[in-house]
């Protein structure tokens, strides 16, 4: 999810934590656990930081270790450690219960998005995507908001985030019936898909589709059962040559097939000489457009001139990030 709704998770959970006799008759220790759950929520993400650095090693790297399970274990020791400084007269028993369950359903509900978390390392590096939230869920996030005013205005924040719970439980069976449907849709559709993505928008019945067959790659939309195929694309593998097998060595190429799942490939010889290569996500059409990409220009000695892998909406933008990589 996103920082914003793992925020609001972060409150709600504070509040439903005076369900604990303890917290509720212990005012540090409350303040403590209000500001671990909060922290305890956020805290996964902290690998963002890693897009400072350069895209290829966020995408290799975002939710993996620090979404692990040692992680989860050893998120909540050190920020219980750190508060329990702060709030010397706090529980720590308790304060660290509830920050761990923090940090818990921070992974857990990653977990739901296309995108996933490695919430199984070190026993698996797989990516766990369910597919069925989106990173940002309007719905989520506003039954949170109106469930922390409820709570400022002085509704009983155990009733009142309990019952938010059963609703957002309810709400993620629906995603997942509606799901399942739009996945027999897409196969009554195609009928020789091999490999089917129905990722998740902002709108309930709205849903992304990047499928695979033997021969072609499909990318559409989905409004309930209704399914739209706007690309077909013929799957060619890619050609074995020193050329390619130097640029998929690449970084940022290397890290980009590491996330994908889905793309195609395209080869062109550019004005200045050089040859690019590029990787082609399919599971993010918009607007025509394909965003999520990877670039390598190589010489006639096959060197890497330069390359990028990231979001680009305009080829302008792309090639002034090429340029960049090429002076540096």
């Amino acid at each position: 999810m996103d920082s914003g709704t793992h925020f609001v998770m972060g409150i709600a959970l504070g509040g439903l934590a005076l369900a604990d006799p303890v917290i509720a008759n212990h005012s540090m220790t409350f303040t403590a656990v209000i500001a671990g759950t909060i922290i305890g929520s956020q805290a996964p993400d902290v690998d963002t930081v890693l897009k400072l650095r350069n895209n290829a090693v966020y995408i290799r790297h975002h939710r993996g270790i620090t979404h692990s399970l040692p992680a989860v274990a050893i998120w909540p020791i050190l920020i219980t450690a750190v508060l329990s400084f702060i709030f010397q007269d706090a529980n720590v028993f308790h304060l660290w219960l509830w920050t761990f369950l923090a940090v818990v359903l921070h992974v857990f509900v990653d977990i739901f998005n296309a995108y996933g978390t490695q919430a199984f390392r070190p026993f698996s590096s797989k990516w766990v995507a369910l597919g069925v939230i989106n990173t940002f869920d309007p719905i989520i996030f506003t039954l949170h908001c109106l469930g922390i005013l409820l709570w400022v205005f002085g509704a009983n924040p155990i009733w009142t985030f309990s019952i938010m719970y059963v609703i957002i439980i309810v709400y993620y069976i629906l995603r997942f019936a509606v799901q399942k449907a739009v996945k027999n849709a897409v196969h009554n559709t195609l009928q020789d898909e091999e490999y089917v993505i129905v990722a998740p928008t902002m709108r309930f019945f709205h849903w992304r589709i990047a499928a695979k067959s033997k021969t072609h790659y499909y990318v559409g939309r989905a409004y309930g059962r209704t399914v739209n195929i706007y690309d077909k694309f013929e799957i060619e593998p890619l050609p074995k040559t020193p050329l390619i097998e130097t640029a998929m060595k690449d970084r940022n190429l290397a890290a980009f097939t590491s996330f994908s799942p889905l793309y195609r490939w395209e080869i062109s010889e550019l004005e200045n000489g050089l040859t690019e290569v590029r990787l082609i996500d399919l599971r993010y059409r918009s607007e025509n457009r394909y965003p999520f990409v990877a670039v390598a220009h190589l010489n006639d000695d096959n060197e890497i001139i330069t390359s990028y892998t990231g979001w680009i909406f305009t080829e302008d933008k792309l090639q002034k990030k090429l340029q960049i990589g090429a002076s540096n």
